[in-house]
């Protein structure tokens, strides 16, 4: 018995390596490097495209708690991550080309993974895992939506600008994490307010790139706004957003900052850095006087454009069960961001997901439906839940999962509850078999 798999993202990759550990073959199918998308660089496995972080590692968080939920339930991908990880504070994230690489090489020196570079335009028979991303190409996505008798639901994603570390005025930039949580592992960029002000009135007074007309229809989605979308509801949205100067504080200076543009490490040498919130759609010209307006930036080396993509997908809670398989098909599964599920950490789980699923239909079993007190139970759930009218790609977030009563004295304690989410739902993992 055989799987096939479409798209070697994170979430093909994932659930090709939970089926192959079960001893289950799989054909695992990938478009590049003979057809890209607009948005990939290379043709690696698991390619990170625009931030590298997967989030907080903290389990009071819901995407820390994810991600301990993928590492209980036996994920693969975040044990790659683990030990590809760069500093980052309090949170994970990944040398991107090394993390890719180390996937490739894992799947290609999987016997019972077959990598195959070829573009899938129909949904063949059989077992199948769809996990062609966000970027699906339009023949495919044309074959998705007979099949699920819907249209395609669209929003934008957009690319933050990666500069070289040797381009940074270290004379004004410092190192720093928010609240000296962590080991100093972030470039600041500190402005005052005259400095703010100029930032502002050259980012909203910079050209964009045309739209085609097609994408005029498409929404933005909330967690990932282009930064010129951010500042055009108000001249302090970035201050109280991505570039919010609290819990930073140059020690050589001792001054609270009017707003701080900060910037993650991107590779493992620590020569690219990324700058954190900063997606955008602007023309590269523009691009690089914004940038440079930037104290510490002033003559900083633009590696990587921003950039803005429109990505797809399907109307899951029409079309999937919350064990993530079609619920007109047996054996017909999907997965990653094209369920709805918008994040890296969550295309991953969803990949896990698929493919313990994928491996219990196959051997004659339920497909398991995890519990809802657990962050990716809640999160599949919501994707598959049919009520929905008005379905938009979602984050994990504490507010899909069920509420647990505090004493009246600590219902605002937000840290306690957190963490009582978290124990609750670990506990509920630990004689789980999957």
């Amino acid at each position: 018995m055989e799987v096939k798999i479409i798209g070697a993202g994170l979430a093909g990759s994932e659930a090709a390596l939970q089926l192959a550990k079960r001893g289950i073959k799989v054909k695992l199918y990938e478009m590049r490097p003979d057809k890209t998308t607009g948005a990939h660089v290379g043709s690696d496995c698991a390619e990170f495209v625009c931030s590298n972080s997967l989030g907080s590692s903290d389990i009071t968080n819901a995407s820390g708690l994810l991600k301990k939920e993928m590492e209980v339930l036996g994920g693969e991908l975040i044990k790659i991550a683990i030990e590809n990880a760069v500093p980052a504070g309090n949170a994970l994230a990944i040398a991107r080309e090394d993390f890719s690489k180390a996937v490739t090489k894992r799947i290609e020196e999987e016997p019972n993974i077959e990598l195959i570079r070829e573009e899938i335009t129909e949904i063949p028979e059989g077992n199948v895992i769809i996990a062609s991303g966000p970027l699906t190409s339009d023949v495919l996505a044309e074959k998705i939506k007979e099949f699920t008798k819907s249209e395609h639901l669209h929003f934008f994603d957009a690319i933050a600008p990666i500069v070289e570390v040797d381009s940074i005025n270290f004379d004004k930039a410092f190192w720093a994490s928010r609240y000296n949580k962590g080991e100093a592992s972030y470039i600041n960029c500190p402005l005052n307010k005259e400095e703010y002000e100029k930032f502002y009135n050259i980012l909203i007074n910079a050209p964009r790139i045309e739209q085609h007309e097609i994408d005029k229809k498409s929404k933005f989605f909330e967690s990932c706004l282009p930064v010129e979308v951010l500042a055009s509801r108000g001249v302090d949205t970035l201050r109280f957003g991505p570039m919010k100067p609290v819990g930073l504080v140059d020690d050589r200076t001792g001054i609270e900052n009017y707003a701080v543009v900060q910037l993650r490490q991107d590779n493992s040498a620590k020569t690219l850095f990324n700058l954190v919130g900063f997606q955008t759609n602007l023309k590269w010209g523009a691009q690089k006087e914004l940038l440079q307006s930037i104290p510490g930036l002033e003559n900083c080396n633009i590696v990587r454009y921003g950039v803005m993509h429109r990505n797809t997908f399907i109307n899951s809670p029409a079309v999937l069960n919350s064990t993530l398989e079609a619920r007109e098909r047996k054996g017909l599964f999907f997965a990653g961001q094209l369920t709805g599920t918008e994040g890296y950490t969550e295309s991953i789980a969803t990949g896990m997901l698929a493919g313990i699923n994928m491996a219990k239909r196959i051997l004659g079993e339920e497909p398991v439906v995890l519990p809802e007190i657990t962050i990716l139970g809640a999160l599949t759930r919501y994707i598959s839940d049919s009520e929905h009218t008005q379905f938009q790609p979602i984050n994990s977030n504490w507010a899909l999962v069920p509420p647990i009563e505090l004493p009246k004295k600590e219902r605002k304690n937000k840290k306690l509850k957190n963490e009582l989410l978290a124990k609750r739902a670990l506990e509920s993992l630990e004689n789980f078999v999957i």
